[in-house]
């Protein structure tokens, strides 16, 4: 199949030899262009996201492809990668394919399960397609990719859990409400993850956001970002019984909400639930809140337990995942051996063929004038002779499809028949 990928990864180098790697999206179409414009390269795919840059590219038969390959990286970005050979990975035939499965199926991501890269994996296929440079086996292989990708989502739960601590409070709060749908939050203090699990909450459904910071201007500029309000820090206590979900992380050396505050809270919600995320250190939720009937209340370490939880499922359904990868890989490589064995058979077919018919030709003088049924027995008799001869060669070619005698096989039934390419 002369299949060949280079690439690097968050596996294989740091983040600033990566970036010397990386190729813009909106680069994407030249880059594939100036790739399948060099000798022996049939067809190319480009995947370069923030942590991994794979160029994956089909030779015409017999052709050398990894020259062409060095000489577009150094071409490409003006550098000479023997320089990070050492941060390189070099992948052949089988091994290609199973590569770009276990990319597309999130396998060889830095968060094992994570969903982004199916969608990436998607794009670049796109504008492979697009710019014509996938027609044959790489274009077969990236189609499939996409559908074991499908499969793993489908038929394992790798990508279903929360493993990061931002997330982990959605899927809590998911779990005490049903739904998120209407939902309002309240951000105390405006941190980094503060605002990303408030960004997790309004893309599951949240349909408010009220934020308070010390600094009222840092309040508005975050309240801004969700389309919300900010309210100021003295009056939280009076507009925190708004809140269906409060996210806590001031950096206040005492309690802001406690269990006297909550019981007041609940009181004015009329026992409705109150979900509270506290990710500051030290806490800014009473513990004793989580004591009161309709509160509940997760502090950094639960949530990160949830975190080591799922991170836990998660490598128990990636090895579930894995088996998916190699009996699609087993499958497919038949698959494409067995295609790439059709022009082989046609060729020993039309050889015999044409020695059958010689030989007729040859003897018909000796034959004398035969009957019409006579001719058609001769016919029948040579050709019967031919499938018979045929017959365990094709049979031994096709069993072996996709294993790794069967180039050689392939080769040595040419050679033996005398079947040019």
């Amino acid at each position: 199949m002369n299949l060949i990928l280079v690439g690097i990864s968050h596996r294989s180098a740091p983040v600033e030899i990566r970036e010397r790697m990386n190729i813009h999206e909106s680069r994407l179409s030249a880059a594939l262009d100036d790739l399948m414009a060099r000798d022996g390269i049939r067809e190319a795919l480009i995947l370069s996201t923030c942590n991994r840059v794979d160029l994956a590219a089909a030779g015409e038969e017999g052709a050398e492809t990894e020259s062409p390959l060095r000489r577009f990286l150094t071409d490409y970005h003006r550098y000479d990668p023997t320089a990070h050979e050492q941060h390189l990975y070099w992948y052949r035939d089988a091994d290609v394919v199973r590569h770009l499965f276990r990319v597309a199926c999130s396998l060889d991501s830095m968060i094992v399960g994570e969903p982004q890269i199916l969608g990436q994996f998607k794009q670049a296929y796109l504008t492979a397609r697009e710019a014509g440079a996938l027609s044959g086996t790489l274009r077969d292989v990236s189609e499939q990719a996409l559908a074991v990708g499908r499969r793993v989502r489908r038929e394992t739960g790798l990508g279903t859990s929360a493993v990061s601590v931002s997330y982990a409070a959605v899927e809590l709060a998911r779990k005490i409400f049903g739904t998120l749908r209407g939902k309002t939050i309240f951000i105390l203090g405006a941190g980094k993850m503060s605002e990303l699990a408030a960004r997790h909450l309004v893309s599951s459904g949240a349909s408010s956001i009220l934020v308070s910071n010390r600094t009222y201007e840092r309040a508005r500029e975050l309240a801004a970002a969700f389309s919300g309000t900010a309210v100021p820090f003295e009056s939280v206590l009076t507009q925190l019984q708004r809140a269906d979900i409060v996210i806590s992380s001031t950096g206040s050396p005492d309690f802001i909400v406690t269990r006297a505050a909550a019981e007041h809270l609940l009181a004015e919600r009329k026992q409705r639930p109150m979900f509270f995320v506290d990710i500051a250190v030290p806490r800014d939720i009473d513990p004793a809140v989580n004591e009161l009937d309709n509160a509940f209340v997760y502090d950094i370490d639960d949530l990160e337990q949830v975190v080591k939880e799922n991170l836990a499922e998660r490598q128990r359904e990636a090895v579930r995942a894995e088996k998916i990868v190699e009996e699609e890989l087993e499958r497919t490589l038949r698959r494409l051996a067995s295609r790439e064995l059709a022009p082989t058979i046609v060729a020993l077919e039309q050889r015999l063929e044409s020695i059958r018919r010689a030989e007729i030709e040859r003897y018909r003088g000796r034959l004398g004038a035969l009957t019409p049924e006579q001719r058609e027995s001769v016919e029948a008799l040579t050709r019967g002779m031919l499938n018979k001869i045929l017959h365990g060669p094709i049979t031994e070619m096709k069993s072996r499809a996709g294993g790794p005698e069967h180039s050689a096989l392939v080769n040595l039934v040419r050679r033996m028949f005398g079947v040019n390419d």
